[in-house]
C-alpha cells in the first residue's frame, strides 16, 4: 500500500506523459511501521513499479518494471578512460540493452531526463560488514544478547541505507552471529528488502582467540554461543572442513584472519594469527569450487604469506613492505585498504567510547597504511574499494574516493576501483561494474562531473538496480 501523497510523486517519472492515480488510503501498515531509510527505498521501489505499470498499460505490454531509458548528460561507463557526453543508457527487463549517443526517447520506455548529470555503474564495495554498526563496537557484549530477528532488523536498514548511497553491490566480509548475512542476501534476491546485490562469506575463519573470534574480557569463553563462533579452527584439517561447511552453507568466497586485529581483543595487528598451511588449506578448499578468498592481514609478514598460499585479495595491508607490494604486483593480487575509517575511528571511535585497546591499535596503522595505499598505487599494485563498512555508519561509503584521490589516485582510478576492477576480482565482471550490453541495469547519477571533484560521489541524486528506480 502506497498513500496518496507518495502515489502523486509519480508523475515525476514520466513528466507530461501519463496521468497515474491511485485509491491507496494512507497506510499504517509494514511501510508506515518501517524506519526512514528502508521506508524510503521500499517506497521508491514501489513507486518505480507503479510508474512503469502505468506507462505499461498505455503504450506497450511488452515493458516491465525494470526497463527504462536514461538520458544521461555524461557517462562514466567504468571501462573507458574517458567520459562520454550526451547518451541514453536503453535498460529492458533489468539489463542494459543499449547506448546510443544522443537524447533519444525509445518507444514505449519511461524516461529519466538526467541532463546536467553524470551516470556511472552501481558503486561496489568489497569490504564491508552490512548486518553490523559501529556503535557496538563500544561493548561487543551486545552480541551476546542481540537475537538474530533483532540482528536482521537492523541489517535490512543498514542495506537500504547502502542501496540510496548508490552502492549497488557489496562483498560482506564478515559477520559475528554467523549466517546473518546470507539471510540479508537472500531477503534481497527474493525482493523482500531493498539492498544492494551481495557476495557473503556466512562467518570468520579464525584461530582461537584470533581477530574473527568474539572473545571478550570478563565474558567466561562456555558463556559466548557456538553460533558467535563458528568458524574457530586450529590446523590444516579443521581449517579445511570449517571452509568446506561455509561453502555448503552458501558463502560466496571464504574469509580467513591471517594476522591480528585492530578491533579484537588481545591480537596485534603486525603478528600472524594463521600459519601458511592453515591459509593454504583454505584457499585450496576455495579454489577448488571456483571461489575466491579474502585475507584479513595487516601484518607485512602476515600479508606476503597470504599471497603466497592463494589468497584473491588482502583486505586492510596497513603495514605492508616493498617485498609485500612487489609480490602482489607479481602475483596479480588486489590489495583492499580501507584508508578512510581510521579517522572515523580515531574522532568517532572515542566519542563513543570505544575500548582505549582498540583506539591504540588504530592509531599505530592508520597512517602507516594511507602511506603503504601510496606506495602500493605508485608501484601498479590493482586495488580495490574497500571500506569497512559497519566500522562507520553505513551509507558513508562514498567518503573514501576523496582519501584515495588525495593519496596518490585520480577520480577515474578510483571510480574504476569500484566498478569494472572490482567486478573482476568478485568473479562478477559478467553482470556489475561496467555499463555495456548485458550487464545488470544498475546506474547511479550525481550532479556535475566527478573527475572534476569526486566528492559528488557523496551526493547521489539517483539510484537505478536492475531497471529498478529506488532513488529519484
Amino acid at each position: 500500500q502506497i498513500s496518496e501523497p507518495y502515489a502523486r510523486t509519480l508523475s515525476n517519472v514520466l513528466p507530461g506523459r501519463h496521468t497515474c492515480k491511485s485509491d491507496a488510503k494512507p497506510s499504517r501498515g509494514i511501510i508506515g511501521r518501517m524506519k526512514t531509510p528502508m521506508r524510503l527505498a521500499v517506497v521508491a521501489a514501489c513507486a518505480s513499479v507503479l510508474a512503469t505499470a502505468c506507462a505499461t498499460s498505455r503504450v506497450s505490454e511488452r515493458v516491465d518494471a525494470s526497463s527504462l531509458a536514461m538520458q544521461c548528460g555524461m557517462l562514466i561507463d567504468g571501462i573507458a578512460d574517458a567520459p562520454q557526453r550526451e547518451v541514453t543508457i536503453v535498460i529492458r527487463s533489468g539489463k542494459v540493452e543499449r547506448i546510443e549517443p544522443g537524447r533519444k526517447t525509445p518507444r514505449g520506455l519511461p524516461v529519466l531526463d538526467l541532463a546536467g548529470y553524470t551516470c556511472l555503474p552501481g558503486l561496489i564495495d568489497m569490504h564491508t560488514h552490512i548486518t553490523e554498526r559501529p556503535e557496538d563496537t563500544a561493548d561487543l557484549r551486545v552480541y551476546l544478547r542481540r537475537s538474530p530477528a533483532e540482528q536482521f532488523a537492523l541489517a535490512r536498514e543498514f542495506a537500504a541505507a547502502t542501496l540510496l548511497a548508490g552502492f549497488t553491490t557489496v562483498r560482506n566480509v564478515g559477520v559475528y552471529q554467523a549466517w546473518g548475512d546470507r539471510t540479508l542476501r537472500d531477503a534481497i534476491n527474493r525482493g523482500e528488502v531493498a539492498g544492494p546485490r551481495m557476495q557473503v562469506v556466512g562467518y570468520y575463519l579464525t584461530i582461537p582467540g584470533g581477530g574473527g573470534d568474539l572473545l571478550i574480557p570478563g565474558v567466561p569463553e562456555a558463556d559466548i554461543p557456538p553460533s558467535l563462533r563458528r568458524g574457530v579452527a586450529r590446523g590444516p584439517e579443521e581449517f579445511r572442513a570449517r571452509a568446506q561447511a561455509a561453502l555448503e552453507g552458501g558463502a560466496d568466497l571464504l574469509k580467513i584472519i591471517a594476522s591480528g586485529a585492530v578491533l579484537a581483543y588481545g591480537g596485534v595487528p603486525g603478528e600472524p594469527e594463521m600459519t601458511p598451511e592453515e591459509i593454504a588449506a583454505v584457499t585450496a578448499v576455495a579454489h577448488a569450487a571456483g571461489r575466491k578468498v579474502a585475507a584479513h592481514a595487516h601484518g607485512a609478514r602476515s600479508i606476503k604469506e597470504a599471497i603466497l598460499a592463494g589468497a584473491d585479495t588482502i583486505e586492510h595491508a596497513s603495514l605492508i613492505d616493498d617485498e609485500g607490494i612487489a609480490l602482489a604486483r607479481a602475483r596479480g593480487v588486489a590489495l583492499s585498504m580501507d584508508i578512510y575509517n581510521g579517522g572515523y575511528i580515531d574522532t568517532e571511535g572515542r566519542k563513543q567510547g570505544w575500548p582505549e585497546e582498540f583506539l591504540r591499535k588504530n592509531a599505530e596503522t592508520t597512517e602507516a597504511q594511507r602511506q603503504g595505499f601510496t606506495r602500493a598505487h605508485a608501484a601498479g599494485v590493482t586495488i580495490v574499494y574497500g571500506t569497512d563498512a559497519g566500522v562507520y555508519p553505513h551509507g558513508l561509503n562514498a567518503r573514501q574516493f576523496k582519501i584515495m584521490v588525495e593519496r596518490g589516485m585520480t577520480p577515474m582510478e578510483a571510480i574504476k576501483s569500484a566498478t569494472s576492477v572490482a567486478a573482476r576480482y568478485m568473479g562478477w565482471s559478467d553482470r556489475v561494474g561496467e555499463l555495456t550490453p548485458g550487464r545488470f541495469g544498475d546506474v547511479i547519477a550525481v550532479k556535475g562531473d566527478p573527475l572534476a571533484d569526486v566528492q559528488r560521489l557523496q551526493d547521489v541524486a539517483v539510484v537505478v538496480k536492475g531497471g529498478m528506480i529506488f532513488k529519484r
